[in-house]
């Protein structure tokens, strides 16, 4: 289309450890565009595979808006930095050619549709084995491919709450949900862990690779030690706050202007904390050990929420300094006025051809000395890369048009 020329290709090439990796990306949503968009940032090139005219639903989530002229959403721009767009509608026969002749070039097919939905569009893991044998296909679903409930479709708030992490989070009662998709977040992470091992593997090896990764078992794995104390004590896990269910103190205080929180990982640092508050209570022989506290946490609780409300949350954390493990509950906004925040460059611009003003988002928490990760490039328009992609596989113009 007419838009899609005027489009200036934008270069996405910066940290160099994965740029001879091609992906061929037919995710969507959230938790395969992260797993592509950290392999991006690493220096993968990254084709992702959009429906013409419609791509990638999580363009239409919002407002808010990086690209109001164009309804282009933040969700979006958050998981899809520094990617190539291709318009291919795969339902028919010559879409399916193209992107057979693009898994040539591809290391890596990255996909996200319900069990079996591909196998119609000869994109499923078995046909393009045949086409390329040492691919490694990555396939995120809700359940896996396997078990009673592999028919089943996911989303990250569903698995949240059938995967127990809501029974743990908030207050007992209450079950709430993660401020962040964190479940999509983690699988995009292990799909991340998964292909960069099957790389790895097939350097030494040879051997392509299918990964078979759910949203539900990577719920089930971020229960970590909270369902490792289920399946010792078999006693059902409950949410307590703030707390923690086997440190005390280690939770949130109010003070006379908003929180504080506290962190006391060990009796040296409990007993820290009581030189500095200077309160006879905390010196009983029922808090002298961390066994001991959590057993009367809610004793200890009130005794040192009466003593936080007492003042400010700036008092308290100067007062602390660095002698016992304390922070402040930040807003957003105040996160990213954070020195630290600023510091570390943790907040990305980017020239945003759809806008005169750049294109803030948040960056990358690694740091590499030698190959560092410098984000030039935001979110690509759907097919922004349609003609660029078809003519290095050989297609001409007018049969592009």
């Amino acid at each position: 289309s007419t838009r899609y020329r005027k489009t200036i290709r934008r270069g996405i090439r910066w940290n160099n450890m994965l740029s001879s990796i091609r992906v061929l990306d037919l995710s969507r949503v959230l938790a395969g565009p992260m797993a592509s968009q950290h392999l991006s940032d690493l220096g993968a090139t990254i084709v992702k595979v959009e429906a013409p005219f419609k791509g990638d639903e999580t363009r239409f989530w919002g407002p808010p808006w990086f690209d109001h002229n164009n309804k282009e959403s933040v969700y979006f721009a958050s998981a899809n930095r520094g990617k190539q767009s291709i318009a291919i509608d795969f339902s028919t026969e010559s879409g399916q050619e193209i992107l057979h002749k693009l898994l040539k070039t591809s290391d890596v097919v990255l996909e996200n549709y319900k069990k079996g939905s591909l196998r119609k569009y000869n994109l499923d893991y078995p046909s393009l084995k045949q086409l390329k044998p040492d691919i490694i296909y990555c396939s995120i679903t809700g359940f896996g491919q396997t078990g009673p409930h592999s028919h089943r479709a996911g989303y990250d708030f569903l698995m949240q709450g059938e995967g127990g992490l809501m029974s743990i989070t908030g207050e007992q009662g209450h079950p709430m949900k993660s401020g962040v998709a964190i479940t999509d977040l983690m699988c995009g992470m292990y799909a991340t862990n998964a292909i960069l091992a099957s790389l790895y593997n097939r350097e030494k090896t040879g051997q392509g690779e299918y990964i078979d990764l759910s949203l539900f078992d990577t719920q089930i794995s971020m229960l970590n030690y909270r369902g490792n104390n289920y399946l010792t004590t078999h006693k059902d896990e409950i949410a307590i706050g703030n707390s923690h269910p086997s440190i005390f103190p280690y939770n949130s205080f109010k003070t006379t202007d908003g929180h504080i929180i506290i962190a006391c990982g060990n009796d040296g640092q409990f007993h820290q904390l009581c030189k500095v508050l200077q309160d006879e209570r905390l010196t009983q022989d029922i808090y002298s050990t961390n066994s001991k506290r959590v057993e009367n946490r809610e004793s200890l609780f009130r005794i040192l929420q009466s003593i936080f409300a007492q003042h400010p949350t700036t008092y308290w954390i100067e007062l602390l300094s660095d002698k016992v493990g304390n922070a402040p509950i930040n807003t957003i906004k105040q996160v990213f006025d954070h020195d630290q925040v600023k510091h570390r460059g943790m907040v990305a611009e980017i020239d945003n051809p759809l806008s005169n003003k750049p294109l803030k988002l948040i960056g990358n928490p690694i740091k590499f000395k030698n190959n560092p990760i410098n984000i030039k490039a935001g979110p690509p328009v759907i097919g922004e890369h349609t003609i660029s992609i078809l003519t290095e596989i050989g297609y001409t113009r007018e049969e592009i048009e």
